[in-house]
């Protein structure tokens, strides 16, 4: 999804918003009761997604809108 997009040249100026990619992971992170990732994939994906939409305006095609919960930083 990121592939073509210099991404570090977008955020290595804003460190906020490397704080903010990084909060989509956890935030859409699950784990189970052992404290093992069952969706890391998907959280990657999210991260991924905001990161897009960061850099170029818009979402990734096919890729749903980012909710409010999934960008709060705690």
């Amino acid at each position: 999804m990121s592939e073509g997009i210099d991404y570090w040249a977008e955020l290595r100026d804003s460190p906020s918003q490397a704080e903010v990619c990084f909060a989509v992971f956890v935030n859409v992170l699950e784990l189970d009761a052992q404290g093992e990732p069952v969706n890391e994939k998907y959280a990657e994906r999210r991260a991924a997604t905001w990161l897009y939409q960061y850099c170029t305006g818009e979402l990734p095609p096919g890729e749903a809108a980012l909710e409010a919960w999934e960008c709060e930083l705690h």
